[in-house]
C-alpha cells in the first residue's frame, strides 16, 4: 500500500492512502503543534476531504481500535492449530478498577490461567508486559487462554 506524504509548509504533514476498490482516500494531518486531524475524502472526489479534529486521547483510542484487531488476528492465525486456545482483545475502560493500577494487581494468570500477551497503547504494541506495567484507560489488552479463562479475565477487568 502506498502512503503519500505531503509536507504542508508552516502547518505540518499530510499522510494518506487510497482505499482499495474506491476513489476515496483516508489519512491524517499531523500538525506542528502536535494535534491531529483524521481526513476522509468525499465519495467520488478524492481532492475534497472531511477533516475531523482528534484530541491526543481520541487519536490514541483510534490507533488502538485499528491496531489491536490486527494483532489479535495474527495471534489467532498462529494458534489455529492449538485446540482450545483463543485470543481476545479487552479494553481498560475509564472506570475500570484497574485504570492506573499494575498488571500484577489483576492476578489474571493465577485466577484464570489466561495470559496478557500484549497491550496496545496509543497505536503501539507493548509485548509481554510484566507485572509492574501500569494500565491506563484506553489500553487494549491482548489476552490468550481458554474461552472460560477469557470470560473470567473480562469479568476481572470490569468488576475487579
Amino acid at each position: 500500500m502506498n502512503v503519500e506524504v505531503t509536507q504542508l509548509p508552516g502547518i505540518g504533514v499530510r499522510k494518506e492512502f487510497s482505499l482499495s476498490g474506491s476513489r476515496r482516500r483516508v489519512g491524517i494531518i499531523d500538525y506542528k503543534d502536535g494535534t491531529l486531524d483524521l481526513i476522509v475524502s468525499k465519495p467520488g472526489n478524492p481532492d475534497a476531504s472531511d477533516q475531523i479534529p482528534l484530541s491526543e486521547h481520541e487519536a490514541a483510542v483510534l490507533a488502538n481500535l485499528l491496531g489491536a484487531p490486527q494483532l489479535v488476528a495474527q495471534l489467532q492465525q498462529e494458534h489455529r492449530e492449538l485446540e482450545g486456545v483463543t485470543t481476545r482483545q479487552m479494553p481498560i475502560r475509564l472506570r475500570s478498577p484497574y485504570d492506573g493500577r499494575r498488571l500484577g494487581d489483576t492476578q489474571i494468570r493465577t485466577r484464570t490461567s489466561a495470559s496478557i500477551v500484549a497491550v496496545m497503547r496509543a497505536g503501539h504494541a507493548v509485548p509481554s508486559p510484566g507485572p509492574e506495567f501500569v494500565f491506563t484507560a484506553g489500553d487494549v489488552l491482548v489476552v490468550v487462554g481458554t474461552a472460560e479463562g477469557l470470560t473470567a479475565a473480562a469479568r476481572i477487568l470490569t468488576d475487579g
